[in-house]
């Protein structure tokens, strides 16, 4: 059994705890991250895809104005999906469990693939709209299912490291979809439908493979009642045969939260012991879409641009920027455990509300002095940076931390919301604000970064190395004293 086991900083890692988390986060985390602004790189090829199919209907060009709408639909219905998705999440995972809601979700997004293939010659960009629903759906899905399956599997010392590494592959997802994405790759006119349809090449291999591996074993016990497929589960992620302490641990937390069983959005909002853990949340999945990291990628380019360099050379600085950011994500996942999760936040937060101030003098200053773009390409980096070290990926660890089994999945469901509902906002409104504002529509993200860091200085405490039991009852507490 000790050939299975692989040291890490003296803690132990399982190979099915290993393999299981990588198969997890690249069947499904990816698929977000690839989604995300995928349309955007052959943005040109689309939408002369929706005039060629308005002509082939209609004879005539196709209005400016509808063509807009239709390009609009294009890139807010993945957002949208996404909010659908993680609606979907908390009586889906209860009723069939963790890993069979990823195999499911595994479907759709195959299914989506299939739909944009058929879109082109089919001659129907309704089609094309409506796989972007789809795998909206698939990322929402994931985006909540995939921390709250790893942070369930994994053992107490590394739980924030296994769900971080959610995170690092919706990273990895983005830089696929730069590379994919290129012209000379798959961003051309022949190109885009497979580039949209590569998809279903994530979820292929999840569908393929997580099957071998185990339910989380607190789904297992706590929600199900099958305590020996429970003990088997943590035999093979653990490769132990003795695994009672932690069986122990989960009768413990079923006994303790049987007040919570079957908790829906409507009861937890009403339920006054959870409270201010949703507050949290709320604050915590708001100030990380609310940080301006959706203004920062929309304003890469323009600024990579000003500075005077080819397009050629802006892609291979974008790649360069996405391997660091990569990079800062897995230093934040073998730190994690040792520096714990608020002062990634705090420094984090702290970083992003900085660099927006800064960022927006050096764009207005650099329209009379250029040779300030350097600097504004440097505000941008250490922003990204700072979104890379906390905001990213903490969050979702906390929310599955900080609620026990039978609320985590409606836990994540308000937190999937707030995330998915703040990007969709600024994804339909942000265009119309910049458009007036220029760089400033920074500062309009300046105050949510701020408030975040007092929030978690003031409310949050440290979580790191504590049991789900252990960590409701120091949250509890910790907001206590505080109120």
């Amino acid at each position: 059994m000790a050939e299975e086991n692989v040291a890490v900083s003296g803690r132990m890692l399982t190979k099915p705890l290993v393999l299981v988390t990588l198969i997890s986060a690249f069947g499904s985390s990816v698929q977000y991250g690839y989604n995300a602004f995928l349309v955007t790189y052959p943005a040109e090829h689309i939408q002369s895809f929706f005039n060629a199919t308005y002509r082939f209907r209609n004879v005539i060009s196709i209005d400016r104005n509808v063509l807009w709408f239709q390009w609009g639909l294009t890139v807010s219905f993945f957002p949208l999906g996404g909010l659908c998705g993680t609606l979907m999440v908390g009586p889906v995972v209860d009723s069939i469990g963790r890993k069979k809601t990823l195999l499911a979700n595994n479907l759709l997004a195959l299914i989506a693939a299939a739909l944009v293939v058929s879109s082109k010659p089919m001659r129907s960009h309704e089609i094309l709209i409506c796989s972007r629903l789809f795998v909206g759906i698939c990322a929402g899905v994931a985006f909540s299912v995939v921390p709250m399956y790893l942070a369930e599997i994994a053992p107490q010392n590394l739980r924030g490291a296994l769900c971080t590494v959610a995170d690092l592959f919706i990273t990895f997802g983005s830089l696929m979809a730069e590379v994919i994405g290129f012209h000379e790759v798959l961003g051309s006119e022949e190109g885009w439908p497979v580039l949209l349809s590569l998809t279903g090449l994530p979820a292929l291999v999840q569908l393929l493979l997580l099957p071998f591996f185990p339910e989380s074993p607190r789904y297992l016990l706590i929600q199900r009642k099958q305590e020996e497929e429970a003990r088997k589960a943590f035999k093979k992620l653990r490769g132990l045969e003795d695994v009672e302490r932690e069986m122990e641990e989960l009768r413990q937390e079923g006994l303790l939260e049987k007040v919570e069983k079957d908790m829906d959005v409507l009861k937890i909002l009403h339920y006054p012991t959870l409270r201010w853990h949703l507050v949290s949340v709320i604050i915590l999945m708001g100030g990380q879409q609310l940080s301006g990291i959706n203004a920062a990628q929309h304003y890469a380019k323009q600024i990579y641009l000003s500075s005077g360099v080819s397009r050629m050379t802006i892609w291979y600085i974008s790649l360069a920027l996405s391997l660091f950011l990569m990079v800062i994500t897995t230093l934040v996942i073998s730190i994690v455990e040792s520096s714990g999760r608020r002062i990634l936040l705090l420094t984090g937060f702290s970083i992003c509300s900085i660099s927006c101030i800064f960022l927006t003098m050096s764009l207005e200053l650099q329209k009379n002095i250029p040779a300030l773009s350097y600097l504004s390409a440097s505000f941008l980096t250490i922003f990204l940076i700072g979104y890379a070290t906390g905001p990213g990926p903490v969050p979702s660890v906390l929310v599955a931390e900080f609620f026990l089994q039978s609320s985590r999945s409606t836990a994540f469901v308000i937190a999937g919301g707030t995330h998915w509902l703040c990007k969709l906002l600024i994804t339909v409104t942000y265009l119309h604000v910049e458009a007036d504002l220029e760089p400033y529509s920074f500062l309009l993200f300046w105050p949510f970064s701020i408030a975040t860091v007092f929030y978690v200085f003031k409310i949050i405490p440290e979580t790191k190395d504590r049991s789900f039991l252990e960590t409701r009852k120091l949250m509890s507490l910790h907001q206590g004293q505080q109120s």
